[in-house]
């Protein structure tokens, strides 16, 4: 049955809606980016600058990993809340069955590959031989344990399809919370180098994934597929990995250059290495409501999409737009103000260096976070459209203009021009993205007009 946790995004105000579905997802996703900085700070100031500047150095292919499965679980996860916005049930249950399978599969044989690519990777990555051996050992404990990360994802994924994302927070604050006392305990009292930190990370999302799947069946069975939902359909699956496989291209983009990003960093030493990294926490951290934002504006989409109502998905990307804005001057204020203190934490004592060169990177990339909230807004909003072709084109845009931003301008102006890289490709990715998302709500306003003679007028 539906149990009155299920949140039908469907009827009443867009905003409303969208922010109270955004706040519990906001709060989860401070958290989950608070206890990876925690895996930092501990790591730092327990281990040193070169135990800290190891595990940046291999945060790119870290977010790769994480680009990969959040790409893929999410993109599964739209046929779910379409399914569900559509009222068809039997639909979403063998929407759940069928993501369930496939993704199992694909986590084990990515597994299996990045282990055995991850040594040439490092080395493509320029990844200093000092450091090299921490590396290794904090990547590879993580690859061992990717299907703890697609099964929170996915298992989240799918109560976000129906509308609850309050659920995922407290199980992940929960977990949180467990992971920084694991990390302690592994690396302080244990003696464990950056490998306690992996492991604490793997542990914690396997009693997150547990907290999931028992949650989901006392409260959630509405989602547990039936016997006859397993039955293998060919174009059923495809209709996922239309849209999962583009998705998953799309992040693993975005990855890729960041990846490009930390290999030229890689070159300056291990002192950068780690004021880049402490840099780039702090804007993961401030980059959450943006990312809270336009998550819950992909479950807003889906279940309007689902229900031919995009007059009301015009509404929510307009005025998310303007809480976006608002949003973004906020925190650029904040960074300014704060941003040096806020370094000093990643390392065991005050580091000059450290922080006057995270600075410089943090300076340059708060005056573009508008750009950067933009680009999640309509991303997010054509991806619950099923149109998950202009995303991908967007992030090759923002591939090329970051790589080339990078490589570039850091031969010419050192460590300065690779500042400059996120923001150019920012700008670049959101034109893309706006002029993409309007053409694509234009096409689907006009077809809803002649095929439902006018029951909801696009503009309304």
């Amino acid at each position: 049955m539906v149990i009155r946790m299920i949140q039908n995004m469907t009827s009443g105000n867009p905003t409303k809606l969208i922010i109270q579905f955004t706040i519990p997802l906001l709060i989860g996703n401070i958290f989950q980016q608070l206890y990876s900085i925690s895996d930092i700070i501990i790591v730092g100031r327990l281990l040193g600058v070169n135990a800290l500047a190891a595990v940046g150095a291999t945060g790119p292919i870290f977010f790769l990993l994480l680009a990969i499965i959040i790409g893929f679980t999410s993109g599964l996860t739209v046929i779910t809340a379409q399914r569900f916005g559509a009222g068809d049930y039997k639909g979403m249950r063998r929407s759940v069955a069928t993501s369930t399978i496939i993704s199992l599969s694909f986590t084990i044989i990515s597994s299996l590959a990045f282990i055995l690519v991850m040594p040439p990777l490092l080395r493509l990555m320029n990844v200093p031989e000092e450091i090299m051996q921490d590396a290794y050992n904090f990547i590879v404990i993580i690859c061992g344990g990717l299907i703890m990360f697609v099964l929170y994802n996915l298992l989240s994924g799918f109560l976000r399809a129906l509308g609850d994302s309050r659920t995922p927070l407290y199980f992940l604050i929960f977990t949180s919370l467990i992971n920084i006392a694991l990390n302690y305990f592994l690396i302080g009292f244990c003696g464990m180098d950056v490998r306690g930190s992996a492991l604490g990370t793997i542990i914690s999302l396997t009693i997150s994934s547990a907290c999931c799947i028992w949650w989901i069946k006392r409260k959630f069975s509405i989602l547990i597929p039936h016997p006859e939902d397993h039955r293998f359909d060919w174009e059923f699956y495809k209709e996922h990995l239309a849209i999962a496989f583009p998705m998953t291209l799309q992040f693993s983009i975005l990855a890729l250059s960041s990846m490009i990003i930390q290999s030229v960093c890689n070159t300056f030493g291990p002192i950068t290495i780690a004021a880049f990294t402490s840099a780039m926490r702090v804007e993961q951290l401030a980059a959450q409501p943006m990312v809270s934002f336009g998550i819950a504006l992909a479950t807003y989409t889906a279940q309007n999409y689902g229900a031919g109502m995009i007059g009301r998905i015009r509404r929510g990307v307009i005025n998310c737009s303007f809480i976006s804005l608002g949003i973004s001057l906020v925190l650029a204020l904040m960074i300014f103000s704060i941003g040096g203190s806020i370094i000093d934490i990643f390392t065991r004592e005050g580091h000059d260096q450290v922080r006057q060169i995270a600075l410089s990177y943090l300076n340059i990339s708060i005056l573009f976070y508008f750009f950067l909230g933009q680009i999640f807004i309509y991303r997010n909003a054509l991806q619950g459209l099923g149109k998950p072709t202009m995303p991908l084109i967007s992030s090759i845009v923002e591939l090329g203009m970051r790589s080339f931003a990078a490589i570039y301008l850091a031969s010419h102006f050192g460590f300065i021009g690779i500042c400059w890289a996120s923001p150019i490709a920012w700008v670049g990715a959101s034109t893309v993205l706006f002029f993409g998302y309007h053409y694509a709500i234009h096409q689907l306003g006009s077809k809803y007009l002649y095929t439902h003679h006018q029951t909801e007028l696009p503009w309304h």
